[in-house]
């Protein structure tokens, strides 16, 4: 079974957010940190990993992430709050 990961992004200071679907997020994350992924992420410099989830089917984790990147940016930072309240980049801790 494939794993896929809706994940967002923010800028060190948390103004903007990205909202993307990998099917491997550390090596996505490599990427961005890296600044190996040109765009969006890479002009603004946004590369902190806030916000991940889990899911087993392509199609529901495109699902998800049409419906995050529809909300308003408050219940964003809501659904980021409630499982990270203080905006650590969670990939701090990942060998």
């Amino acid at each position: 079974m494939n794993t896929y990961f809706v994940y967002i992004l923010s800028t060190k200071f948390n103004k903007l957010l990205y909202i993307w679907v990998t099917n491997n997020l550390q090596r996505r994350l490599y990427e961005h940190k890296n600044k190996l992924v040109d765009g969006f992420t890479k002009k603004y410099n946004i590369d902190k990993l806030v916000y991940y989830e889990e899911c087993g089917d392509i199609k529901d984790a495109i699902a998800r992430e049409k419906q995050l990147k529809w909300r308003t940016r408050a219940k964003k930072d809501n659904v980021i709050h409630e499982n990270n309240p203080k905006m650590d980049d969670l990939s701090e801790s990942w060998e």
